[in-house]
């Protein structure tokens, strides 16, 4: 299905000015975009001066009555810089007037616009001392809502879909009723209702939206995409979320089969070195933990059958395999000391694929407990499963996962003696107890 363009096409007057100047300032050769970098790039020097002056009450004039793209979006990308500045991002965000003015930004249809006001939004709930504020203020006003579905779901801006991702994604995490109330405006339509009604206005539901902004930033953009799939496990976090995702088929179809192939065919795949895994290792753990959540929620799908599994249970040893690679010391002691200097760097990485290992092990554990004898037969004879993997398996599901490792090793007895006898003569443990 081809998107909605982003922004609406101009009028017939606007569209005659870009053709005759361009970006271009007036009859000069100098962009207006390159002029608004640099204006953009001063502010960080003269925020205070601009403030000590009350810049912020003039730029609101502006945009309050202002219909130039350009010049809105230099108010707001200057307010945005300025607000950088802690103590200038308290009285912007103390401003009600103010801060009325610039969330009616997101209602406009100028994506640089848009990006600026979202940059600013964003740098503001990033402050703790007033994030709060901003989160009160977005609630009372539900357009704010359908604005940001729209751009999500239509635009086709990369750097404005990035930005407003981030958004989202902090304002769930900063506020779960706010989520929830997200989660219950785009519930779905009762039946009895007619056609005609239903149509009359559009009903945007968050994880449409949030999957197709995904689909539009995977292939430009891996932080972007990150942030969505952050964004969806925020979102199986409360029970209301997964059953957005899960209680309409089509929805919950497009989310699992979205997520699969992402992992089966695009992220650690098996021609890449295990250190890709730094790059993925965050977006990874969010997209495990959404299709454990889907795969757990019990829904009646066709998109959950057993026969979906073992390409997922290859990407997950393959992951794990990886994340073990990753977790190795070096051996040379002068390598040991160079790496004690970035101690702090390694304990974040070290906890983050403790994450995804520890969010990897719970999905494949889930998984082997529905697989079959006809299943596990089918994995031997495509090299999905084989000593190798089913080594890697075991590793890391024991010991929290033992009852799921010995009924697997039970029905692999059943297919392939020979394997089950080399794997519990590597894990005597399984040996004793089977």
């Amino acid at each position: 299905m081809d998107r909605n363009p982003s922004p609406p096409p101009p009028s017939r007057d606007e569209d005659e000015e870009v053709v005759a100047g361009g970006d271009c300032i007036g009859s000069t050769v100098y962009s207006k975009h390159w002029l608004f970098g640099v204006l953009s790039g001063l502010i960080q020097d003269v925020a205070l001066f601009l403030q000590e002056f009350n810049a912020p009450d003039i730029f609101m004039g502006v945009l309050a009555k202002s219909k130039c793209p350009r010049l809105r979006e230099i108010c707001v990308g200057i307010l945005g810089n300025m607000a950088c500045f802690q103590e200038i991002c308290v009285s912007i965000s103390s401003d009600k007037n103010l801060g009325q003015v610039l969330l009616h930004c997101l209602y406009d249809s100028d994506p640089p616009t848009l990006l600026e006001t979202s940059r600013l939004l964003l740098t503001c709930i990033s402050q703790t001392e007033v994030a709060n504020v901003w989160v009160e203020r977005i609630r009372e006003h539900p357009a704010i809502y359908d604005s940001i579905c729209f751009i999500m779901s239509s635009s086709t801006n990369v750097d404005l879909l990035v930005k407003v991702g981030e958004v989202v994604d902090k304002l769930f995490d900063l506020d779960e009723k706010l989520m929830l109330e997200w989660i219950g405006n785009g519930a779905v339509q009762p039946l009895d209702q007619p056609q005609e009604e239903s149509e009359e206005q559009q009903v945007f539901r968050i994880v449409p939206c949030v999957l197709e902004a995904a689909k539009q930033v995977r292939s430009e953009n891996l932080e972007g995409l990150d942030v969505y799939m952050h964004i969806l496990q925020l979102l199986t976090t409360v029970d209301d979320g997964i059953q957005a995702i899960v209680q309409c088929p089509d929805t919950g179809k497009d989310t699992w089969n979205l997520l699969c192939d992402l992992v089966c065919h695009e992220f650690c795949q098996p021609d890449d070195p295990p250190i890709i895994l730094q790059e993925q290792k965050t977006v990874l753990a969010s997209i495990f933990s959404v299709l454990s959540a889907i795969y757990g929620s019990q829904a009646e799908q066709e998109y959950l059958k057993i026969e979906n599994d073992l390409p997922l249970i290859d990407s997950l040893i393959r992951v794990l395999q990886n994340v073990e690679q990753c977790q190795k010391k070096p051996e040379n002691s002068a390598e040991s000391n160079a790496e004690e200097t970035k101690k702090s760097d390694l304990t974040q990485h070290d906890f983050h694929l403790k994450i995804l290992k520890d969010i990897s092990c719970e999905f494949l554990s889930n998984i082997f407990q529905v697989l079959t004898k006809d299943m596990v037969a089918k994995g031997l004879k495509e090299g999905l499963l084989n000593k190798q993997k089913c080594c890697c398996a075991f590793q890391n599901l024991l010991p929290f996962y033992s009852p799921v490792v010995e009924d697997f090793l039970k029905i692999l007895h059943e297919v392939d003696k020979t394997l089950a006898g080399n794997l519990e003569e590597s894990f005597p443990s399984l040996k004793v107890q089977t």
